[in-house]
């Protein structure tokens, strides 16, 4: 018999995603073939009646890292523990959570890349002999006890993979790459999710909202809650494709899932700029902003999309940014547009 994850309670969820959440992995759209893989893990596991090793998700904010370390415990049977890495400054922030640990039970770290150097040394014993030494007393009193640890399996979940250290990385058995969404995938979590929220949803509607999600789930999920309240306060609560449009053109979300931020990039990128190469600063000083936020959070969905290019010179617009934009792209002598001229 199966227990449902029990969370920590320094960890709140808000009731909108513990209630859009699965919780179990059969209850999951998308991320068919890592959801294959770990449940031939689990099953294996489960027939050795041995510990699940330790698995290491990563990829962009929003793909499920954190479902899936939901959902894996419940089909454990055990409960799970919730940390976030930038909270560990020290060993002894570690220590509690991994002494109280029950056997096999699940530990998930979010951003796991931003633990300290003396955390993430402090964790090898644990993940392989499963053991901790403690330092008892102080001074020349001070000695060294080797705690044993329950077996647990840890998850890491991580935005930035390339910041972890080899040695870390290493020490996770199983890793798994999360990808974007295709838009059926997209679709069903959104009427799912609608179902959830007890709102009434076309299809026409529920495929226009994934359309504009940029094939990432939380956000199609933060869509749909939005289109949810404006059909409720102006459409009776009924979710039509012309409510959708309607809500997402007041929420100033356009056909490729570009909000009001990233137009604006564009437009300096463009009528200011003349398309570039122009240096990220000199966009962020015209758009009063800072470079973070641009690179952190406009510029992965641009380059994804097509819309920019990273040049050695600087960003670049192309001409499928122009075309969305409405501008007519400049050309060159040779009739062909003058910011690919093989310099940049």
């Amino acid at each position: 018999m199966t227990r449902e994850p029990i969370y920590s309670s320094n960890e709140e969820q808000k009731e909108d995603e513990v209630r859009l959440r699965p919780l179990r992995l059969e209850d999951m759209v998308g991320q068919q073939d890592v959801i294959e893989r770990l449940m031939i893990a689990i099953e294996a596991s489960k027939q050795r009646d041995d510990v699940l090793g330790h698995i290491l998700f990563d990829g962009p904010p929003g793909l499920g890292k954190t479902t899936f370390a939901t959902c894996i415990p419940a089909e454990l049977g055990v409960n799970v523990e919730f940390l976030s890495g930038p909270t560990l400054k020290a060993p002894k922030d570690l220590v509690p959570s991994l002494t109280n640990l029950a056997d096999r039970q699940v530990l998930f770290i979010d951003e796991i890349h931003r633990i300290p150097k003396a955390v993430e040394e402090y964790m090898y014993t644990a993940m392989e002999d499963f053991r901790i030494d403690l330092i008892l007393g102080e001074g020349i009193n001070a000695r060294t006890h080797n705690f044993k640890l329950k077996p647990f399996t840890l998850i890491g979940a991580t935005t930035r993979a390339g910041m972890l250290t080899g040695p870390l990385r290493d020490r996770f058995q199983i890793r798994e790459h999360l990808d974007f969404y295709s838009l059926d995938d997209l679709t069903e979590i959104v009427v799912r999710n609608a179902k959830k929220l007890a709102i009434e949803i076309s299809d026409e509607a529920a495929t226009e909202i994934a359309i504009r999600s940029r094939s990432t789930p939380r956000i199609a999920n933060n869509r749909l809650r939005w289109v949810r309240d404006f059909a409720q306060s102006r459409a009776q609560g009924k979710i039509s494709i012309e409510v959708a449009n309607d809500a997402l053109e007041m929420a100033q979300i356009d056909c490729l899932g570009l909000d009001r931020q990233d137009r604006r990039y564009l437009d300096t990128l463009i009528r200011v700029c003349l398309g570039g190469p122009t240096g990220i600063n000199t966009i962020a000083a015209t758009m009063n902003t800072v470079t973070d936020t641009l690179e952190d959070e406009v510029e992965p969905f641009l380059l994804r999309s097509e819309l920019i290019l990273r040049t050695p010179r600087g960003r670049v617009a192309t001409p499928k940014a122009f075309e969305h934009m409405n501008f007519e792209p400049p050309v060159n002598g040779d009739g062909q547009m003058g910011l690919f001229d093989g310099n940049n």
